[in-house]
């Protein structure tokens, strides 16, 4: 490298230097501005940079006056030209994070759809598109809490309805027996004994429901036969179906032992039982129930109980199993002190509890339409055998 070539490197290389010092400063400066000013200023720095380096070097060779003024006006138009690429892109780049900043102020009040910019870079894009998913996952939590809580008020309104009416009936009877009027003493203690009984079964669905809801650590769980499950809740409701004038079968695969799931027989049991005792209110006297087990395709083991009540409104549907809903139009048995055979007939909780337990144990049950009647399927994960 001779001595001319070292000066013009020299020259340029101080003279970028000075330039990127100051164009440090002014970023620095301008560090809390808009980005669409640091761009800029990052787009300019450079160029003039270079034009300074250009312009020594031109002199320091001596170049003509023509053929400077050439070099001056290419570096001139380059320059003007990055600029406004500069400008285009801070613009871009700064509505693209208005955008996202306009999102984000959106999604701390409202769940409605934003209508965004489309042309923005992948990066902010990508941004959006994070945003416009937590906004459909809030939107989902809060409808989901929304539901919950109307549920939960309804409940409180139902359950404080249906302990009314048979403290009234109580009172009654207490005070009937208080004051003498009531000739016969045991036909009234026994109707406050069997009130008093079904108040303890609507306290203690209450009590089983919020077990669940609380997801307490898991119990101990072995294989349970859902077919000897079946038979045996089955024996067990007979008198009921039979007192409401209903016939009431069970049909399982003989010696099956496919037919095992892994979980509490307890839980299971309540969970069974509840949805047969359903199906025998809800079945007019002189119809059928029918529980039928059977081991899918998939190897999940279903079972499904069929009623004859009639069918349920499609727009009831989605809310059979919410906590207090009950199909029926009359809530309050015709005297303040009528019992129910099943203890989770009163608030409208049975179906809740057995869905409840079901998906404690990852299973899944759902409710379907049939020609006269419905039919409701639980669905549990067999289980696993090793080798």
């Amino acid at each position: 490298m001779n001595r001319d070539q070292f000066t013009i490197l020299a020259l340029t290389a101080g003279w970028t230097l000075i330039v990127a010092l100051l164009g440090a400063a002014v970023l620095w400066r301008f560090r809390r501005k808009s980005l669409r000013i640091t761009i800029i200023v990052a787009g300019l720095v450079p160029m003039l940079g270079a034009l300074a380096a250009v312009t020594q070097s031109v002199q320091a060779m001596f170049i003509s006056a023509h053929d400077s003024l050439v070099v001056l006006w290419t570096l001139a138009f380059s320059g003007l030209l990055g600029l406004a690429m500069s400008v285009l892109l801070g613009h871009w780049i700064s509505t693209g994070s208005r955008d996202v900043g306009r999102r984000l102020r959106h999604l701390g009040t409202s769940y409605e759809p934003v209508e965004g910019i489309a042309n923005v870079p992948a990066e902010l894009a990508a941004i959006t598109d994070e945003l416009e998913m937590t906004r459909q996952k809030l939107a989902a939590s809060n409808e989901r809490e929304r539901a919950l809580e109307a549920s939960r008020r309804e409940l409180v309104a139902f359950m404080s309805h249906d302990l009314r009416t048979p403290l009234a009936g109580l009172r009654a009877v207490s005070e009937g027996l208080e004051d003498g009027v009531i000739d016969d003493v045991p036909g009234a203690l026994r109707q406050m004994r069997a009130t008093v009984d079904r108040m303890t079964g609507l306290v203690d669905d209450l009590f089983e429901l919020s077990r669940l809801s609380a997801a307490p650590p898991p119990r101990r769980r072995s294989a349970v036969s859902l077919r000897e499950l079946a038979e045996d809740v089955v024996g067990e409701s007979c008198e009921h179906a039979r007192s409401e004038g209903v016939s009431l079968t069970v049909s399982t695969p003989p010696d099956d032992d496919r037919l095992a799931v892994h979980g509490d027989a307890d839980e299971l049991t309540r969970a069974v039982t509840n949805l047969v005792g359903n199906a025998i209110r809800h079945t007019e006297r002189g119809g059928s129930v029918r529980v039928m087990v059977a081991r899918e395709d998939d190897g999940r083991v279903r079972l499904a109980v069929t009623d004859g009540c009639g069918g349920i409104p499609d727009d009831d549907l989605d809310r059979v199993f919410d906590i207090g809903w009950r199909g029926d139009e009359q809530r309050t048995p015709a005297d303040g002190l009528a019992t129910s055979t099943s203890t989770s007939s009163g608030g409208g909780l049975g179906l809740a509890i057995a869905r409840g337990v079901v998906e404690s144990h990852d299973g899944r049950i759902a409710v379907t339409n049939i020609p006269g009647g419905c039919t409701f399927k639980i669905e549990l994960p067999p289980v696993t055998t090793t080798a």
